[in-house]
Protein backbone atom coordinates (compact mmCIF):
# COMPACT_ATOMS: atom_id res chain seq x y z
CA UNK A 1 0.00 0.00 0.00
CA UNK A 2 1.42 3.20 -0.91
CA UNK A 3 2.13 5.30 1.70
CA UNK A 4 0.06 9.00 2.21
CA UNK A 5 2.14 12.27 1.55
CA UNK A 6 -0.40 13.92 4.23
CA UNK A 7 0.59 11.34 6.66
CA UNK A 8 2.57 12.46 9.64
CA UNK A 9 4.18 8.72 10.25
CA UNK A 10 4.73 8.05 6.49
CA UNK A 11 5.64 11.47 5.04
CA UNK A 12 9.19 13.11 5.39
CA UNK A 13 7.75 16.86 5.17
CA UNK A 14 5.82 16.53 7.90
CA UNK A 15 9.41 16.18 9.96
CA UNK A 16 11.36 18.98 8.41
CA UNK A 17 8.16 21.33 8.84
CA UNK A 18 8.58 20.43 12.60
CA UNK A 19 12.21 21.13 12.73
CA UNK A 20 11.81 24.12 10.70
CA UNK A 21 9.01 25.53 13.52
CA UNK A 22 11.75 24.19 16.35
CA UNK A 23 14.10 26.30 14.82
CA UNK A 24 11.91 29.24 14.48
CA UNK A 25 11.00 29.24 17.75
CA UNK A 26 14.19 29.98 18.84
CA UNK A 27 14.58 34.03 17.35
CA UNK A 28 10.59 33.66 18.47
CA UNK A 29 11.27 33.76 21.54
CA UNK A 30 14.10 36.13 22.08
CA UNK A 31 11.82 38.84 19.95
CA UNK A 32 9.07 38.21 23.09
CA UNK A 33 11.69 38.41 25.64
CA UNK A 34 13.68 41.53 24.08
CA UNK A 35 9.71 43.25 23.58
CA UNK A 36 9.19 42.69 27.11
CA UNK A 37 12.52 44.25 28.42
CA UNK A 38 12.03 47.05 25.78
CA UNK A 39 8.64 47.60 27.26
CA UNK A 40 9.42 47.77 30.94
CA UNK A 41 12.49 50.08 29.88
CA UNK A 42 10.48 53.28 28.54
CA UNK A 43 7.77 52.40 31.15
CA UNK A 44 10.45 52.90 34.01
CA UNK A 45 12.03 56.03 32.26
CA UNK A 46 14.39 55.86 29.48
CA UNK A 47 17.53 57.00 31.26
CA UNK A 48 17.75 53.77 33.82
CA UNK A 49 18.28 50.31 32.68
CA UNK A 50 19.06 47.64 34.79
CA UNK A 51 22.92 46.23 34.75
CA UNK A 52 21.46 43.32 33.06
CA UNK A 53 19.08 41.44 31.46
CA UNK A 54 18.47 38.86 34.87
CA UNK A 55 17.84 42.20 36.93
CA UNK A 56 14.44 42.36 34.80
CA UNK A 57 13.64 39.29 36.81
CA UNK A 58 12.50 41.70 39.82
CA UNK A 59 10.38 43.85 36.99
CA UNK A 60 6.83 43.22 35.54
CA UNK A 61 9.14 41.43 33.36
CA UNK A 62 9.42 38.21 35.06
CA UNK A 63 6.86 36.19 33.40
CA UNK A 64 7.83 36.94 30.12
CA UNK A 65 11.66 36.35 31.36
CA UNK A 66 10.76 33.03 32.90
CA UNK A 67 8.78 31.62 30.24
CA UNK A 68 11.24 32.32 26.98
CA UNK A 69 14.02 30.45 28.88
CA UNK A 70 11.62 27.32 30.09
CA UNK A 71 10.30 27.26 26.44
CA UNK A 72 13.97 27.80 24.53
CA UNK A 73 15.28 25.21 27.16
CA UNK A 74 12.42 22.60 26.34
CA UNK A 75 13.16 23.76 22.01
CA UNK A 76 16.96 22.70 22.57
CA UNK A 77 16.65 19.95 24.48
CA UNK A 78 13.97 18.26 22.08
CA UNK A 79 15.65 19.24 18.91
CA UNK A 80 18.00 16.86 17.29
CA UNK A 81 21.71 18.18 16.52
CA UNK A 82 23.22 17.72 13.11
CA UNK A 83 26.08 15.68 14.94
CA UNK A 84 25.74 13.55 18.38
CA UNK A 85 28.40 15.99 20.36
CA UNK A 86 26.16 19.39 18.90
CA UNK A 87 23.38 17.42 20.11
CA UNK A 88 24.98 16.69 23.64
CA UNK A 89 25.74 20.37 24.08
CA UNK A 90 22.29 21.30 22.98
CA UNK A 91 20.85 18.94 25.32
CA UNK A 92 23.21 20.46 28.25
CA UNK A 93 22.02 23.81 27.38
CA UNK A 94 18.39 23.31 27.15
CA UNK A 95 18.54 21.54 30.92
CA UNK A 96 20.34 24.37 32.44
CA UNK A 97 18.61 27.40 30.78
CA UNK A 98 14.95 26.69 33.29
CA UNK A 99 17.91 26.98 35.91
CA UNK A 100 18.92 30.11 35.01
CA UNK A 101 14.89 31.04 34.84
CA UNK A 102 14.71 29.87 38.15
CA UNK A 103 17.06 30.53 40.04
CA UNK A 104 17.66 34.79 39.58
CA UNK A 105 20.55 37.48 40.22
CA UNK A 106 21.18 38.52 43.66
CA UNK A 107 21.21 41.53 42.08
CA UNK A 108 18.28 42.92 42.48
CA UNK A 109 18.97 46.53 40.47
CA UNK A 110 17.13 49.94 41.10
CA UNK A 111 15.47 50.57 37.35
CA UNK A 112 11.75 49.07 37.52
CA UNK A 113 8.34 50.98 36.39
CA UNK A 114 6.49 49.41 39.64
CA UNK A 115 8.26 48.92 43.62
CA UNK A 116 9.76 45.54 43.98
CA UNK A 117 7.37 42.61 44.51
CA UNK A 118 7.54 40.97 48.03
CA UNK A 119 7.95 37.14 47.78
CA UNK A 120 10.62 35.08 49.10
CA UNK A 121 12.91 34.55 46.44
CA UNK A 122 14.56 30.99 48.00
CA UNK A 123 11.42 29.56 48.68
CA UNK A 124 10.36 30.15 45.45
CA UNK A 125 14.08 28.43 44.01
CA UNK A 126 13.37 25.63 46.51
CA UNK A 127 9.96 25.12 44.60
CA UNK A 128 10.63 25.66 41.00
CA UNK A 129 14.07 23.79 41.00
CA UNK A 130 12.16 20.88 43.28
CA UNK A 131 9.77 20.66 40.60
CA UNK A 132 12.55 20.64 37.75
CA UNK A 133 14.35 18.15 39.63
CA UNK A 134 11.59 15.85 39.65
CA UNK A 135 10.70 16.45 36.00
CA UNK A 136 14.50 16.00 34.60
CA UNK A 137 14.57 12.21 36.61
CA UNK A 138 11.19 11.36 35.51
CA UNK A 139 12.92 12.35 31.45
CA UNK A 140 16.07 10.76 31.53
CA UNK A 141 14.34 7.34 32.76
CA UNK A 142 12.58 7.28 29.70
CA UNK A 143 15.09 8.54 27.88
CA UNK A 144 16.82 5.37 29.75
CA UNK A 145 14.28 3.21 29.01
CA UNK A 146 13.91 4.06 24.88
CA UNK A 147 17.54 3.65 24.93
CA UNK A 148 18.03 0.31 26.41
CA UNK A 149 14.72 -0.80 23.70
CA UNK A 150 16.55 0.86 21.04
CA UNK A 151 20.01 -0.85 21.94
CA UNK A 152 18.25 -4.28 22.46
CA UNK A 153 16.98 -4.43 18.57
CA UNK A 154 20.06 -3.05 17.64
CA UNK A 155 19.54 0.53 15.74
CA UNK A 156 21.55 2.49 18.72
CA UNK A 157 24.90 2.84 18.31
CA UNK A 158 27.65 3.47 21.59
CA UNK A 159 28.27 7.25 20.59
CA UNK A 160 24.38 7.97 21.66
CA UNK A 161 25.25 6.93 25.00
CA UNK A 162 27.12 9.97 25.68
CA UNK A 163 24.42 12.16 25.34
CA UNK A 164 21.84 9.65 28.31
CA UNK A 165 25.39 10.28 30.55
CA UNK A 166 25.59 13.76 30.12
CA UNK A 167 21.96 14.47 30.69
CA UNK A 168 22.51 12.05 34.29
CA UNK A 169 25.32 14.36 35.41
CA UNK A 170 23.83 17.31 34.07
CA UNK A 171 20.92 16.53 36.41
CA UNK A 172 23.37 14.70 39.41
CA UNK A 173 24.97 18.30 39.80
CA UNK A 174 21.93 20.49 40.02
CA UNK A 175 20.42 17.83 42.23
CA UNK A 176 23.93 18.19 44.66
CA UNK A 177 23.95 21.82 44.31
CA UNK A 178 20.45 21.97 45.02
CA UNK A 179 20.30 19.60 48.29
CA UNK A 180 23.72 19.24 49.55
CA UNK A 181 25.61 23.47 49.29
CA UNK A 182 21.70 25.40 49.12
CA UNK A 183 23.13 28.40 50.00
CA UNK A 184 25.67 28.64 47.58
CA UNK A 185 23.76 27.48 45.32
CA UNK A 186 20.82 30.03 45.90
CA UNK A 187 23.84 32.85 45.40
CA UNK A 188 26.05 31.40 42.21
CA UNK A 189 23.47 28.92 40.57
CA UNK A 190 21.96 31.33 38.65
CA UNK A 191 25.65 32.80 37.04
CA UNK A 192 27.03 29.11 36.86
CA UNK A 193 24.16 27.64 34.84
CA UNK A 194 24.30 30.68 32.57
CA UNK A 195 28.09 30.67 31.76
CA UNK A 196 27.69 26.98 31.09
CA UNK A 197 24.74 27.14 28.93
CA UNK A 198 26.01 30.42 26.53
CA UNK A 199 29.33 28.14 26.68
CA UNK A 200 27.28 25.26 24.97
CA UNK A 201 25.81 27.52 22.50
CA UNK A 202 28.88 29.18 21.34
CA UNK A 203 30.48 26.02 21.17
CA UNK A 204 27.24 24.76 19.01
CA UNK A 205 27.72 27.51 16.77
CA UNK A 206 31.44 26.64 15.92
CA UNK A 207 30.98 23.12 15.51
CA UNK A 208 28.59 24.19 12.83
CA UNK A 209 31.42 26.96 10.97
CA UNK A 210 33.12 23.55 11.00
CA UNK A 211 31.13 21.36 9.40
CA UNK A 212 29.96 24.02 6.93
CA UNK A 213 33.27 24.40 6.15
CA UNK A 214 34.24 21.00 5.46
CA UNK A 215 30.93 20.65 3.10
CA UNK A 216 31.80 23.71 1.22
CA UNK A 217 35.80 22.42 0.91
CA UNK A 218 34.72 18.58 -0.58
CA UNK A 219 32.16 20.88 -2.78
CA UNK A 220 35.31 22.33 -4.21
CA UNK A 221 35.52 25.71 -2.99
CA UNK A 222 38.98 26.85 -1.67
CA UNK A 223 39.63 25.98 2.36
CA UNK A 224 39.90 29.92 3.36
CA UNK A 225 36.49 30.53 1.48
CA UNK A 226 34.66 27.60 3.04
CA UNK A 227 35.66 28.04 6.33
CA UNK A 228 34.86 31.87 6.42
CA UNK A 229 31.27 30.97 6.22
CA UNK A 230 28.27 32.53 7.88
CA UNK A 231 28.53 30.40 11.08
CA UNK A 232 32.37 31.67 11.60
CA UNK A 233 31.31 35.08 11.57
CA UNK A 234 28.75 34.52 14.58
CA UNK A 235 30.96 32.55 16.39
CA UNK A 236 33.64 35.31 15.40
CA UNK A 237 31.66 38.13 17.61
CA UNK A 238 29.85 36.31 20.08
CA UNK A 239 33.77 35.08 21.45
CA UNK A 240 35.09 38.89 19.93
CA UNK A 241 32.57 40.86 21.58
CA UNK A 242 32.38 38.54 24.93
CA UNK A 243 36.34 39.40 24.93
CA UNK A 244 36.41 43.17 24.29
CA UNK A 245 33.64 44.18 26.72
CA UNK A 246 34.79 42.31 29.26
CA UNK A 247 38.09 44.09 28.95
CA UNK A 248 36.36 47.29 28.79
CA UNK A 249 34.63 46.38 31.99
CA UNK A 250 38.08 45.56 33.22
CA UNK A 251 39.42 48.82 32.19
CA UNK A 252 36.79 51.58 32.71
CA UNK A 253 34.42 49.85 35.31
CA UNK A 254 31.41 49.76 33.40
CA UNK A 255 28.52 49.83 34.74
CA UNK A 256 26.01 47.59 32.31
CA UNK A 257 28.91 45.23 30.99
CA UNK A 258 26.74 42.25 31.49
CA UNK A 259 24.07 43.95 30.32
CA UNK A 260 25.39 44.51 26.82
CA UNK A 261 27.13 40.92 27.13
CA UNK A 262 23.82 38.92 27.68
CA UNK A 263 22.24 41.07 25.13
CA UNK A 264 24.58 40.07 22.37
CA UNK A 265 24.51 36.89 22.70
CA UNK A 266 21.12 36.27 23.01
CA UNK A 267 20.76 38.54 19.77
CA UNK A 268 23.47 36.20 18.04
CA UNK A 269 21.96 33.59 19.59
CA UNK A 270 18.91 34.17 17.71
CA UNK A 271 20.51 35.06 14.55
CA UNK A 272 21.89 31.88 14.48
CA UNK A 273 19.07 30.31 14.57
CA UNK A 274 17.72 32.32 11.32
CA UNK A 275 20.36 31.26 9.76
CA UNK A 276 20.38 27.86 10.29
CA UNK A 277 16.93 27.53 9.47
CA UNK A 278 17.47 29.25 6.46
CA UNK A 279 19.76 26.51 5.35
CA UNK A 280 18.30 23.47 6.80
CA UNK A 281 14.57 24.63 5.37
CA UNK A 282 14.27 21.41 2.99
CA UNK A 283 16.00 19.50 5.39
CA UNK A 284 15.72 17.77 8.99
CA UNK A 285 19.49 18.03 9.69
CA UNK A 286 23.05 18.44 8.06
CA UNK A 287 24.02 16.06 6.09
CA UNK A 288 27.89 14.97 5.67
CA UNK A 289 29.47 16.30 2.43
CA UNK A 290 30.24 13.80 0.49
CA UNK A 291 31.99 13.94 -2.77
CA UNK A 292 29.58 12.31 -5.74
CA UNK A 293 26.02 11.55 -5.91
CA UNK A 294 25.38 10.57 -2.39
CA UNK A 295 25.81 13.66 -1.51
CA UNK A 296 22.84 14.72 -2.58
CA UNK A 297 21.05 12.37 -0.38
CA UNK A 298 20.80 14.45 3.09
CA UNK A 299 18.36 16.41 1.14
CA UNK A 300 15.00 14.98 -0.34
CA UNK A 301 14.25 17.74 -2.65
CA UNK A 302 18.11 17.76 -4.02
CA UNK A 303 17.65 13.84 -4.49
CA UNK A 304 14.62 14.36 -6.25
CA UNK A 305 16.47 16.84 -8.27
CA UNK A 306 18.81 14.16 -8.89
CA UNK A 307 16.88 11.39 -10.15
CA UNK A 308 14.89 13.14 -12.18
CA UNK A 309 18.35 14.82 -14.08
CA UNK A 310 19.64 10.91 -14.48
CA UNK A 311 16.69 9.65 -15.67
CA UNK A 312 16.79 13.11 -18.21
CA UNK A 313 20.08 12.21 -19.07
CA UNK A 314 19.33 8.32 -19.79
CA UNK A 315 16.18 9.07 -21.78
CA UNK A 316 18.32 11.59 -23.89
CA UNK A 317 21.37 9.66 -24.80
CA UNK A 318 19.09 6.57 -25.83
CA UNK A 319 17.25 8.71 -28.16
CA UNK A 320 20.59 10.11 -29.45
CA UNK A 321 21.59 6.68 -30.10
CA UNK A 322 18.53 5.48 -31.85
CA UNK A 323 18.75 9.12 -34.16
CA UNK A 324 22.17 7.46 -35.11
Amino acid sequence: MKPRLDDPASSPVNSIKTYRYLRLAMPSLVLLLMAALTIEWFAGGRRCVQESISSYYYTPAQGVFVGALVAIGVALVVIKGNTESEDVLLNVAGMLAPVVAFVPTVHVGECRSVAVPVIDTSASIVNNIGALLVMGAAGVVVTGFVAHVERVSGRRGMRSRAGLVTAVLTLVVVAAGYFWARPTFLVKGHYVAALVMFACIVAVVVMNAQALGESRENAGVSRARAYLNRYAAIATLMVGSLVVMIGWRWATGWQHALLWIEGVLIVLFAVFWCVQTHELWNTIRRSRARRGPSASRGNPLVARRTRLSKRYVARYSFRSTRRR
